[in-house]
């Protein structure tokens, strides 16, 4: 059995010593693979290496030459641009010299003409001295005496020299006078530069659809007529596509119509209530709009102080016209100049000047709707609201309705009347055709019994709304004839004008 056991070991040392000797070789082959094979990769690496830093290297030197490039392009624009600002400062420099070169050639020419009175003087004082000791030695009289004969010759002898003088030194300070004030002006017209703005009669609301023209029309005309009387504008629905026009010579109701007649379409339910809904919305957002007008013109001209009533004036400008130019834009239009004439003037008050401007036509606000001119108007208006006095002696007398009281009510005066009579900026003809329909509504407004009245058809129609409760049918009538009688006598107009005058019975309850 000992035998049996140690021949199988025999057995086994010898099959481990074949197969190690045998497997040994194999290793070996595959760990020179594998080291041949991490050499390959190692090279490969080392090339893959190389060319990315080349390609890095090259990106860096492009990156390099662009930066370069785009260092000389910011310096050439820098040195243009310095180039530039040098000209400017050297051109200005040029304007100061020229400006200091006349007027030092005007204190000269003056400084001359008082030396020569001067030495005029001081020769007639000793001709004068002479002539009184002269005399005195022959006549004996009393010196008073002497005196008052001398100088009465005195007089008589040099009076047509001592005039030439005084004249030749009147024309010189009228000519100085003269040259500077028109450079002043020049000066500060150049500083504005004014729009031309004017007002149309109409204004244009786009619609989606022509379908929604019979919705605003109604049927039998209902809402267009409920949306004319409630706002007092004209709507007219002709073949234009997409659009509708609102025609009325007043801008204010314009826009209050514009508002709601846009919301209405956006809502598509058009009908009498929802028409008064909407134009009461639009009122009331076209009152804060006011304000908030008045609050840009004032800030546009870094004017601070004003109550908001007073901006809120100041912005109902923006809808009042005159002789079709917009009387906002008019007033920070006189503010500006007022302010560039004041600047120029030794002794003038800028600020006072550009507030007064801004407020000169606030009359103008409220001038329909209460009698008076608006220079008088305005001037309540801000005594009222205790605005600062100097501001309401400059304001006052634009119109000459007062007398003038300081240096700026003559500059805000100038100011008003080079805004006034710049080309473009006024239309005769759209204020007279305005100005008639103003007259047209007056009128009818002034019976007894109306709560509104229209002029809509470019003035060939009175709309007459009067209350159901104190005129009765009969009285409408008699009404409609009366007002067109007075239109009669007391407008001018082409053609025909229409009074058609309404009378409606309303009844109203809530549902709780």
């Amino acid at each position: 059995m000992t035998t049996i056991i140690l021949c199988v070991l025999g057995g086994l040392i010898a099959g481990f010593g074949l197969g190690f000797s045998f497997f040994r070789p194999k290793s070996k082959l595959i760990e020179d693979r594998a080291q041949q094979e991490a050499d390959k990769i190692r090279a490969q690496a080392e090339k893959a290496s190389e060319k990315i830093l080349a390609t890095a290297q090259k990106q860096t030197e492009q990156l390099q030459s662009n930066l370069r490039r785009e260092e000389e392009q910011l310096q050439q624009r820098f040195d243009k641009m310095q180039r530039q600002v040098d000209d400017r400062l050297e051109k200005r420099e040029n304007q100061l010299d020229q400006k200091l070169d006349r007027a030092e050639k005007a204190r000269e020419k003056y400084e001359d003409s008082r030396r020569e009175l001067n030495e005029k003087k001081q020769e007639l004082q000793e001709r004068l001295d002479r002539q009184n000791e002269e005399l005195e030695r022959i006549a004996e009289l009393p010196k008073a005496e002497a005196k008052q004969i001398l100088i009465e010759r005195v007089e008589l002898e040099s009076s047509a020299e001592l005039a030439e003088t005084m004249r030749r030194k009147v024309d010189l300070m009228r000519d100085t006078a003269d040259e500077q004030a028109a450079e002043v002006l020049v000066q500060a017209i150049q500083r504005y530069a004014a729009e031309v703005t004017s007002e149309s009669t109409v204004t244009l609301v786009k619609i989606e659809s022509d379908a929604l023209k019979g919705k605003i029309i109604g049927r039998e005309g209902r809402n267009i007529n409920a949306f004319e009387m409630i706002t007092g504008v004209d709507v007219i629905i002709d073949d234009t596509p997409n659009t509708i026009t609102l025609s009325s010579y007043d801008v204010f109701r314009r826009y209050i119509a514009k508002l709601a007649m846009e919301e209405l379409v956006k809502d598509g339910r058009i009908h009498p209530s929802k028409i008064e809904e909407y134009v009461r919305n639009a009122q009331e957002s076209a009152e804060k709009l006011l304000l908030n007008l008045g609050k840009k013109a004032a800030q546009e001209l870094g004017v601070t102080g004003f109550p908001d009533a007073i901006l809120r004036l100041v912005g109902k400008l923006r809808f009042r016209t005159s002789y079709g130019q917009n009387v906002l834009s008019h007033s920070l239009e006189v503010a500006w100049l007022a302010e560039g004439i004041a600047r120029e003037i030794p002794g003038a008050n800028a600020e006072i000047c550009k507030q007064a401007g801004l407020v000169h036509d606030i009359g103008k606000a409220v001038s329909h709707e209460v009698e008076g001119g608006h220079a008088v108007i305005g001037k309540e208006i801000l005594e009222k609201f205790g605005i600062d006095e100097r501001i309401i002696v400059a304001m006052k007398s634009h119109h000459e309705d007062f007398p003038y009281e300081s240096i700026e009510a003559r500059i805000l005066q100038a100011a008003d009347a080079i805004s006034a009579s710049r080309p473009g900026a006024r239309r005769e003809t759209l204020e007279k055709y305005i100005k008639r329909l103003k007259e047209l509504e007056s009128i009818a407004g002034s019976f007894e019994g109306v709560n509104k009245a229209f002029a809509i058809q470019a003035g060939r129609e009175v709309r007459v709304f009067v209350d159901a409760k104190e005129v009765d049918d009969y009285g409408s009538e008699k009404m409609s004839f009366n007002i067109a009688r007075k239109i009669e006598k007391n407008c001018k107009y082409p053609g025909e004008v229409r009074v058609a005058v309404y009378r409606e019975t309303k009844f109203e309850e809530t549902a709780k």
